[in-house]
């Protein structure tokens, strides 16, 4: 059997672990059900091009054993409870990734920096190159945004919102030049938004509120482009903002009163309404990449 698609029904219990015996199996689709249980020891040794564990109630690491399905084109694992950290052999051996989607889990730790490959370190963009999609949002990473990322130079959507990420954001991001989407929203990143991100022509989508960002917005058709829900809960200033900034920058109500509590209030409703956004635009992504029949 090549392809096992049984998703959007009501299994639940755990996958068996006996998936040694499938000599071939191109496709696993088991999203959208009330299954349980870590993910089988022998799952990677099917080696799939998909797979879609997507909204379920599993738990646990990833595997080791995974880092041997290195066909793997598409590797979602979002909506579940899976824990720990990020494994470096994504990076390291998923080489064929396209779609990388870890969303809503309980991921923790820093973002990988680097791959250790046979004894050298490479950048993601030996590794990774292929990766189009990629979205670690809404578990709880911590550090710095890796300044690696930025060799991800085909990434078309980019999404670390719902973290606990802190410092800058990377300058070279702004060096995605055809980023689609770029989500950083609800981290606790400070530092100016880099006047690099003018460059990216091609965003659709982009969010960097409730942070602590301060300073003007990058001069952009694109950035000036979106609604302030963008850019809401920082110390920015400058369009499409009505706050004016200084000549050096700085927000005029934190230059006249020294302080602002605009970063500390927090509208819960919208936060509930961005969550679901969040999950109808990675429901569209899926389908679309359905079609595209990956």
């Amino acid at each position: 059997m090549i392809t096992l698609y049984i998703d959007t029904n009501l299994l639940n219990g755990e996958i068996p672990d006996c998936w040694n015996h499938w000599d071939v199996l191109a496709y696993l689709n088991l999203g959208n059900n009330n299954l349980t249980g870590k993910i089988p020891l022998t799952l990677g040794q099917t080696n799939p091009s998909t797979l879609n564990l997507r909204n379920n109630r599993m738990f646990g690491e990833l595997p080791s054993t995974m880092q041997n399905s290195t066909n793997l084109i598409m590797l979602d694992l979002s909506e579940n409870h899976f824990n720990g950290s990020v494994p470096a052999w994504i990076g390291d051996k998923l080489s064929n990734l396209v779609v990388l989607s870890l969303r809503s889990n309980n991921f923790d730790g820093h973002i990988p920096h680097k791959i250790l490959l046979k004894g050298r370190e490479d950048e993601y963009g030996h590794t990774l190159g292929l990766v189009t999609n990629l979205d670690l949002s809404v578990n709880s990473l911590t550090g710095e945004i890796p300044k690696e990322i930025g060799s991800l130079v085909g990434l078309l959507s980019l999404n670390f919102s719902g973290n606990h990420l802190t410092g800058n954001i990377p300058d070279n991001i702004g060096n995605m030049k055809f980023l689609e989407s770029l989500d950083l929203a609800m981290n606790r990143l400070n530092g100016e938004i880099p006047p690099s991100f003018s460059k990216l022509n091609f965003l659709n989508h982009f969010n960097v509120s409730y942070n602590n960002l301060t300073g003007q917005i990058p001069t952009s058709t694109q950035l000036q482009s979106f609604e302030n829900l963008s850019y809401v809960g920082n110390h920015l200033c400058g369009p499409p903002l009505t706050k004016n900034c200084t000549t050096t920058g700085i927000p005029t109500d934190i230059a006249n009163n020294g302080s602002s509590s605009e970063g500390s209030k927090v509208n819960w409703s919208w936060r509930h309404a961005y969550y679901r956004k969040l999950d109808h635009v990675g429901r569209q992504l899926y389908v679309f990449w359905s079609i595209m029949g990956i």
